[in-house]
Protein backbone atom coordinates (compact mmCIF):
# COMPACT_ATOMS: atom_id res chain seq x y z
CA UNK A 1 0.00 0.00 0.00
CA UNK A 2 1.31 3.44 -0.87
CA UNK A 3 2.02 5.92 1.88
CA UNK A 4 -0.06 9.08 1.86
CA UNK A 5 2.15 12.06 1.05
CA UNK A 6 1.52 15.81 1.17
CA UNK A 7 0.57 15.98 -2.51
CA UNK A 8 -2.02 13.21 -2.00
CA UNK A 9 -3.54 15.18 0.87
CA UNK A 10 -3.56 18.47 -1.02
CA UNK A 11 -5.09 17.08 -4.20
CA UNK A 12 -7.70 15.09 -2.25
CA UNK A 13 -8.63 18.19 -0.26
CA UNK A 14 -8.91 20.40 -3.34
CA UNK A 15 -11.15 17.90 -5.11
CA UNK A 16 -14.10 18.57 -2.76
CA UNK A 17 -14.65 22.32 -3.16
CA UNK A 18 -13.18 22.44 -6.70
CA UNK A 19 -14.80 19.62 -8.66
CA UNK A 20 -12.55 19.98 -11.70
CA UNK A 21 -9.62 18.82 -9.55
CA UNK A 22 -11.42 15.50 -9.01
CA UNK A 23 -11.71 15.06 -12.77
CA UNK A 24 -8.03 15.90 -13.25
CA UNK A 25 -7.05 13.30 -10.64
CA UNK A 26 -9.10 10.63 -12.42
CA UNK A 27 -7.58 11.47 -15.82
CA UNK A 28 -3.89 11.89 -14.95
CA UNK A 29 -2.30 8.42 -14.79
CA UNK A 30 0.11 9.14 -11.91
CA UNK A 31 -2.66 10.62 -9.78
CA UNK A 32 -5.35 8.00 -10.36
CA UNK A 33 -2.86 5.31 -9.37
CA UNK A 34 -2.56 6.87 -5.91
CA UNK A 35 -5.30 5.13 -3.84
CA UNK A 36 -5.87 8.07 -1.47
CA UNK A 37 -6.27 10.58 -4.30
CA UNK A 38 -8.52 8.25 -6.31
CA UNK A 39 -10.77 7.47 -3.32
CA UNK A 40 -11.36 11.12 -2.57
CA UNK A 41 -11.61 12.14 -6.23
CA UNK A 42 -14.41 9.64 -6.88
CA UNK A 43 -16.22 10.64 -3.71
CA UNK A 44 -15.76 14.38 -4.37
CA UNK A 45 -16.91 14.06 -7.98
CA UNK A 46 -20.09 12.32 -6.82
CA UNK A 47 -20.69 15.05 -4.23
CA UNK A 48 -20.20 17.79 -6.83
CA UNK A 49 -22.58 16.08 -9.28
CA UNK A 50 -25.13 15.81 -6.45
CA UNK A 51 -24.72 19.53 -5.67
CA UNK A 52 -25.28 20.44 -9.32
CA UNK A 53 -28.40 18.26 -9.53
CA UNK A 54 -29.78 19.71 -6.30
CA UNK A 55 -29.05 23.24 -7.54
CA UNK A 56 -31.07 22.60 -10.68
CA UNK A 57 -33.94 20.82 -8.96
CA UNK A 58 -34.20 23.04 -5.88
CA UNK A 59 -33.08 26.31 -7.42
CA UNK A 60 -36.60 27.58 -8.13
CA UNK A 61 -37.03 29.10 -4.65
CA UNK A 62 -34.60 31.10 -2.56
CA UNK A 63 -35.04 28.95 0.54
CA UNK A 64 -34.54 25.62 -1.24
CA UNK A 65 -31.63 27.05 -3.23
CA UNK A 66 -29.77 27.34 0.08
CA UNK A 67 -29.61 23.53 0.43
CA UNK A 68 -26.93 23.00 -2.26
CA UNK A 69 -25.02 26.00 -0.92
CA UNK A 70 -25.00 24.51 2.58
CA UNK A 71 -23.89 21.17 1.15
CA UNK A 72 -21.03 22.94 -0.63
CA UNK A 73 -19.99 24.46 2.71
CA UNK A 74 -19.89 20.93 4.15
CA UNK A 75 -17.41 20.04 1.39
CA UNK A 76 -14.97 22.41 3.08
CA UNK A 77 -15.11 20.21 6.18
CA UNK A 78 -14.59 17.11 4.05
CA UNK A 79 -11.66 18.85 2.36
CA UNK A 80 -10.16 19.51 5.79
CA UNK A 81 -10.57 15.84 6.74
CA UNK A 82 -8.93 14.72 3.48
CA UNK A 83 -6.06 17.14 4.12
CA UNK A 84 -5.58 15.46 7.50
CA UNK A 85 -4.97 12.19 5.64
CA UNK A 86 -8.25 10.56 6.64
CA UNK A 87 -10.41 8.18 4.69
CA UNK A 88 -14.03 8.90 5.65
CA UNK A 89 -17.48 7.92 4.48
CA UNK A 90 -20.27 10.22 3.40
CA UNK A 91 -23.51 8.66 4.66
CA UNK A 92 -25.37 6.91 1.85
CA UNK A 93 -23.12 8.17 -0.93
CA UNK A 94 -19.97 6.21 -0.08
CA UNK A 95 -21.88 2.93 0.21
CA UNK A 96 -23.55 3.62 -3.14
CA UNK A 97 -20.15 4.27 -4.76
CA UNK A 98 -18.73 1.08 -3.25
CA UNK A 99 -21.76 -0.88 -4.46
CA UNK A 100 -21.14 0.39 -8.00
CA UNK A 101 -17.49 -0.71 -7.77
CA UNK A 102 -16.21 2.86 -8.10
CA UNK A 103 -14.51 2.86 -4.70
Amino acid sequence: MNDINDQDKLMAALSYPIGIVAIIILVVEDMKNRPFQKYHAVQALAVNVLIIILSIVLGWTVILACVPMLLWLVTLYWAYQAYQGLYFEIPGLTNFLKGQGWL
